[in-house]
């Protein structure tokens, strides 16, 4: 036999062996870490403008955020990538989005490297970095950095939180969610299999539940390990829904409207001292899409309804700032807040994607195919008083979206400040007690690569040059930890290029050249701006005509760093972003799903449904009470379901409820077929055959497409969020009395509206949603 594969067992052991114990000297592996180390709180907020919180100018109340400010550092001129994945790509990373292949959120697969959407071996996150050094590590919240296909239960889990490097996590994989009903949380590596929530059961609160447990647990094992903690809330992206008794507290406090909003705000910031002297108010956002009216032009309804809408916005805040809170009491108990970093964000700026008007029909709202029809409604009516709650799925109009990034210019996705510009707050006391943090306002340009190295550099870390035998590559971001301890020290990032759905920017010590791009139009230099932000913060005054050597040079530096970083190609009006791996052809199939099967995933439920035909044959071997088959939830789905001995369709079109009544269903065995036949207009028309005899035809309704139905698929029972809501309070969840045998799904042909509009619907729909 060779030894040529076969290790000496006794090979580099430091101790001496001996035939006997009395013989040997013992020898023990050198621990991870030696030394204190400080923890670590990383709390990123989702979809958060820069003035959202007391210390960057809100009215909101703040109290914890306002003390930890007090105490630590505010970087007034942090930036950040404009959508959610690059953002949160690049925090974890230093790398910047496009090298680590999040050009775009996950819900994108073009078949180019930078949207690749997986983190690669030689990209080590900050988890594992820590993990490495002897932290115990863990993520809590939206994840959204696994493409959509690629979060369910069979896939690989090469990117899921516990492949790069957290201990434990407890979430959403995808970019939003139902705060009262979350339509597939994951724990670990397991998707939970839930059927239904409690009714005073609220997400943020569920995620700082499970935070301050996975804290206390470790301090029980173990009273000497640091902890990195990712805490990253789904809230303040829409769809908007709080607690009844948090949107109480703020009703009536923007009957103003969002022009007199910014002017408060603004005159707070102002006070502050977070601009310089001479900084402008810009004017409303005109642009051609994007535009906001005065407030003084709306009707009497139209702000009574805008207004209560921003009461909804101002109580997610205020419970993020309330369960920050909590977690603060905890890290105090445990007498480690001190010596605890808590690094306080935003992931990309504040929304315009609810619209001029708003709604209260999220997934409608956000529907984007060429071919849609005139009759389709953006909007559903609810009762002023169920809107922020669980039977409503509300977005604000854009006009609070500017106001909540006052003082700044445009949105979430856009390369203009009000998308990229967000609160940043670092407390470390401990820290500031050893002369490594001075508290006070930095006005120093520093980016989102940046949090990564100036995390391990106050951790006492160094980063590798190899992981593993792998060789890794360089970060892109610089510690700012010496502007932490001195306010005179330099900013540590001079330049930085930036780009988002073919918005661009490239900035260089104070000069910032950025583009406002329409889809279709070249991209050349006829669309940069140029903008001194030292002097002039918000982007009021283009000098680009003043200075064209400078644009040119400019210019010159995005190209080469987007070459260099993996930006091509740029998104055109090809439909190329909509492109999807051809492997998911597969999931057309049909699919048999058994009773006692888990919840199918929302992407691979829609696969079987969207823009398409479809026949649902449900068979049932001795009839009960029930639901058979349910897809979807109160932003849109469809339930079949046996009351009262009657078979009956429930369809949710976007909030509102239709319902078909097939008739009588005798306590025998049968074969049930749901059939969706696709009309033009983007319709479809259910049929309802019992044992081969057409029962009864629904009225055409609109199809459910873009990101609806949210909610997954699921087999004798209407799991989480129900379909329709007088059935829930009849019955709850529902559960199926008979027996059923299973339920096949047929996907039939594409609709007449697909699939030569597919493309360009999916990518404006991947695009409107982060």
């Amino acid at each position: 036999m060779s030894d040529s594969t076969r290790r000496d067992p006794y090979a580099g052991f430091p101790g001496r062996i001996g035939r006997t114990f009395a013989e040997s000297e013992p020898a023990w592996p050198a621990p991870a870490r030696t030394g204190k180390a400080p923890n670590i709180v990383v709390v990123l907020v989702d979809d958060m403008g820069y003035s959202d919180i007391g210390p960057f100018g809100s009215e909101i109340p703040t109290p914890v955020l306002d003390r930890l400010a007090e105490d630590g550092v505010r970087l007034t001129n942090y930036h950040t990538m404009p959508l959610c994945s690059p953002a949160r790509a690049a925090l974890l990373t230093g790398l910047n989005p496009h090298r680590v292949g999040y050009a775009m959120v996950a819900n994108s697969d073009p078949g180019f490297p930078g949207y690749g959407m997986e983190i690669a071996d030689d990209i080590p996150t900050l988890a594992e970095l820590l993990h490495d050094a002897g932290y115990a590590t863990y993520a809590v919240g939206k994840w959204h950095l696994v493409r959509d296909s690629a979060s369910n239960a069979a896939d690989d889990r090469a990117n899921w939180p516990l492949q790069k490097g957290f201990d434990q996590y407890y979430g959403v994989l995808e970019g939003l969610t139902s705060l009262f009903h979350p339509h597939q949380l994951v724990r670990d590596n397991s998707p939970l299999d839930i059927d239904e929530f409690p009714d005073d059961y609220y997400y943020t609160d569920d995620l700082t539940d499970q935070a301050v447990n996975m804290v206390t647990s470790l301090r029980a094992h173990d009273p000497d390990k640091p902890f990195f903690l990712y805490l990253a809330h789904n809230a303040v992206h829409g769809p908007l829904q709080a607690r009844a008794e948090d949107i109480a507290r703020h009703r009536g406090r923007y009957d103003t409207g969002w022009d007199a909003l910014r002017e408060t705000r603004f005159a707070a910031q102002r006070a502050a001292g977070l601009f310089p002297a001479g900084t402008e108010l810009p004017a409303r956002n005109s642009e051609a899409g994007l535009d906001v009216p005065a407030w003084d032009s709306l009707t009497e309804e139209q702000q009574r309804l805008y207004a209560r809408y921003m009461e909804v916005y101002a109580a997610l805040v205020d419970n993020i700032d309330q369960n920050l809170g909590r977690l603060t009491d905890t890290l105090r108990a445990l007498g480690e807040l001190d010596d605890t970093i808590i690094v306080f964000t935003s992931d990309n700026g504040g929304t315009g994607e609810g619209g001029a008007e708003g709604t209260r029909s999220y997934f409608s709202r956000f529907v984007h195919h060429p071919r849609l029809p005139g009759d389709w409604d953006p909007d559903v009516d609810r009762a002023h008083d169920l809107i922020g709650g669980p039977r409503s799925l509300v977005h604000y109009p854009r006009g609070w979206g500017m106001a909540s990034n006052t003082p700044f210019r445009l949105y979430k996705g856009h390369t203009y400040a009000g998308g990229v510009r967000v609160p940043f707050v670092l407390s470390w006391p401990e820290g500031a007690r050893a002369g490594r943090l001075t508290p006070g306002l930095r006005t120093h340009y520093q980016y989102v690569t940046d949090i990564a190295p100036t995390l391990l550099e106050l951790a006492g870390l160094r980063r590798p040059d190899a992981r593993r035998g792998v060789t890794l590559q360089e970060p892109d971001g610089a510690s700012f930890a010496p502007v932490l301890a001195d306010t005179a020290h330099p900013s540590t990032h001079g330049e930085q290029y930036c780009e988002m759905s073919g918005n661009r920017s490239y900035y260089r010590n104070g000069r910032k050249l950025v583009t406002l791009h329409r889809p279709g139009t070249p991209y050349d230099d006829a669309e940069w701006a140029l903008y001194d932000i030292r002097a002039d913060p918000t982007e009021i005054h283009d000098l680009a005509a003043e200075h064209p050597g400078l644009v040119k040079e400019l210019s010159e530096a995005w190209e080469r760093a987007a070459w260099r970083d993996g930006v091509f190609p740029l998104p055109d009006g090809s439909g190329a972003l909509a492109r999807r791996n051809p492997a998911e052809q597969r999931l057309a199939r049909p699919l048999t799903l058994l009773p006692g099967t888990p919840e199918l995933e929302r992407y691979r439920s829609s696969r079987l449904v969207s823009l398409r035909s479809f026949d649902v044959e449900v068979l049932v071997e001795e009839t009960g009470e029930g639901v058979l088959v349910s897809h979807g939830d109160q932003g849109g789905g469809y339930n079949l379901y046996v009351e009262e001995g009657r078979l009956r369709l429930a369809y949710n079109e976007y909030g509102v409820l239709h319902e078909t009544d097939a008739g009588p269903l005798g306590p025998d065995a049968h074969r049930i077929v749901l059939a969706a036949t696709a009309e033009e207009g983007l319709r479809w028309r259910f049929t309802i055959s019992v044992d081969g005899i057409e029962r009864a035809v629904s009225d055409s309704v609109h199809q459910l497409i873009g990101m609806a139905p949210f909610q997954g698929i699921s087999v004798g029972i209407d799991r989480k969020s129900p379909v329709s809501w007088p059935l829930y309070e009849r019955h709850r969840v529902f559960r199926f009395t008979g027996r059923l045998r299973s339920v096949t799904y047929r996907p039939g042909p594409p609709g007449p509206d697909a699939p030569e509009a597919v493309a360009t619907a999916l990518r404006e729909a991947a695009a409107a949603f982060e």
